[in-house]
C-alpha cells in the first residue's frame, strides 16, 4: 500500500545492517552486515539466492522492520517507522474484488486523506490510461487477466506519486511475454516521473533490462557481493534484448549469482 510524499530525494543508505529473527528458540541471521548506497533517482535491482535476504532488505528500507543492529537512512534520516515517502509493491497484487480498477488505484488516497480530490482522480485516470486499462476502469479484478491486475496494482503503487518505490517480485508470477511487457510499461512510468526504484527479482534479464545496476546478494545470511553496471542507452526497448551489450550483462549476472550461491569470491569472476 502506498503512503503520502514528503520532500526528500529519495536516496537511501543501508549501513552495517545485520537482520536476525527469531523462531522457536532459534536465531536465523537473514542478513549479515550489509552497506550499500542506492542513489536519487536510480532503477536498482536486487538478484540472490532463494532465501538471501532480498525481501528482508526491501521491508528494513520500507520501515515494515527494524533492523537488528545498524540503520537506514533515506534522505539522511533514520528509518525508525514506515515511509510516508515511499510505497511497496508485491508480487501479489492483492487488489479489493469488491471495488472496480479506478477504486482500487485510488485506496491508498482514501486510507491518506479521506475522499480522493478531483486531482487524484484525474491523476488516476490519466496512470490507467499510461497502463493500457482505460477500456477497464470501471471492471473488477474477476473480470481482468493476471496481468491486467498487475497493472493495477503498479498504479496503485504509484498514485500517491512516491518518491521511493519498493518492488518486490512483482512480476514472478507472470508468464515471460506478459513480464516483459510490464517491464517497458514500468519503464514508460518511471521515466515519465523519475524516482528512486528498489527491484527485488530472480530474473537476471529482467534485472539488465530495466536497471542502472544490479546488486549480487550472497545465501543466507544475504550481504551484498557484487554490484553490475547496467551502461545500456536509455530509454530501452524489446530490441534491446537481443544485443551482443544486453546479453554480455546477463552472461555476467549469471556467473556472478552462480558464484554468489556457491560461496566463491564474486570478484574473482570474469
Amino acid at each position: 500500500m502506498s503512503t503520502t510524499v514528503s520532500h526528500g530525494t529519495g536516496a537511501v543508505e543501508v549501513d552495517s545492517v545485520v537482520k536476525t529473527f527469531r523462531r522457536n528458540r532459534l536465531e536465523i541471521q537473514a542478513l549479515s552486515e550489509t552497506s550499500v548506497d542506492f542513489r536519487e533517482g536510480e532503477f536498482i535491482s536486487l538478484i540472490g539466492p532463494s532465501g538471501c535476504g532480498k525481501s528482508t532488505l526491501l521491508k528494513l528500507i520500507a520501515g515494515l522492520d527494524s533492523p537488528t543492529r545498524g540503520e537506514v537512512r533515506v534522505d539522511g534520516t533514520v528509518v525508525t517507522k514506515p515511509l510516508r515517502s515511499a510505497s511497496v509493491s508485491f508480487q501479489k497484487p492483492t487488489l479489493l474484488p469488491w471495488r472496480n480498477v479506478i477504486d482500487n488505484i485510488l485506496l491508498p488516497i482514501e486510507v491518506r486523506d479521506g475522499r480522493p480530490a478531483a486531482q487524484d482522480r484525474a491523476y488516476a485516470a490519466q496512470l490507467i490510461e499510461m497502463i493500457g486499462l482505460q477500456d477497464f476502469t470501471n471492471h473488477y479484478p474477476k473480470e481482468l487477466s493476471g496481468g491486467m491486475e498487475q497493472r493495477a496494482a503498479i498504479a496503485r503503487s504509484l498514485v500517491t506519486r512516491p518518491e521511493l518505490l519498493l518492488m518486490d517480485e512483482p512480476f514472478g508470477a507472470l508468464d515471460e511475454f506478459t513480464r516483459e511487457d510490464l517491464n517497458e510499461e514500468l519503464l514508460n512510468l518511471w521515466e515519465a516521473e523519475p524516482k528512486t526504484v528498489v527491484f527485488v527479482t530472480h530474473s537476471i534479464s529482467e534485472a539488465v533490462f530495466l536497471s542502472d545496476r544490479i546488486m549480487v546478494m550472497s545465501a543466507r545470511p544475504g550481504r551484498i557481493v557484487d554490484v553490475i553496471d547496467v551502461d545500456l542507452p536509455r530509454p530501452r526497448t524489446a530490441d534491446l534484448r537481443t544485443s551482443p551489450a544486453f546479453n554480455e550483462l546477463v552472461r555476467q549476472g549469471r556467473l556472478s549469482l552462480e558464484a554468489a550461491k556457491a560461496g566463491a569470491r564474486v570478484d574473482a569472476v570474469a
